[in-house]
């Protein structure tokens, strides 16, 4: 299934795609010099690969990979997970457009609830999920109490 968006064409794909591990790749070089190796939570292609998992690519008319997300989906919510849109991609939609393609997949598969774990320096990311209907929530799941971290939640 194909939706198209602004800036592309968001599919369900694989994440081990070379061209898809290195969005992931991009994210990780981003991230990691903002927080301690302790407060990096995002998932391993491992995980990603997971039956439970939906995830997400964004295309751009030529083809190329132009950001991607996922969505895990447990018996009591759905956990975005690894949403990122290339730099030159961003404030053209490109970014909602994933959000709400993986908010429909986490619904499609029961999700009553939509949570997520972000850090504290990423302002535009914390912006676009408060757009888009996210609240500030206590830490869920595994997660605990940690000052580099914010999380959201939505009722779907």
């Amino acid at each position: 299934m194909a939706r198209k968006a602004t800036g592309g064409t968001i599919r369900l794909e694989r994440p081990d795609q070379p061209e898809v591990l290195a969005l992931i790749d991009e994210l990780d070089a981003y991230q990691k010099p903002l927080y301690p190796p302790e407060c990096h939570y995002g998932a391993d292609v491992s995980v990603l690969l997971a039956p439970e998992v939906a995830f997400a690519v964004i295309r751009g008319e030529e083809g190329a990979a132009l950001g991607c997300g996922a969505v895990w989906c447990g018996a009591e919510f759905g956990e975005l997970k690894r949403i990122f849109v290339k730099p030159e991609c961003r404030g053209k939609g490109a970014a909602r457009a994933v959000l709400s393609f993986l908010e429909e997949q986490a619904r499609a598969r029961g999700c009553a609830v939509v949570m997520l774990e972000t850090g504290i320096h990423q302002h535009e990311a914390i912006a676009l999920y408060q757009r888009a209907g996210y609240d500030f929530c206590p830490p869920f799941g595994d997660y605990r109490e940690d000052p580099h971290s914010v999380f959201m939640r939505k009722p779907l």
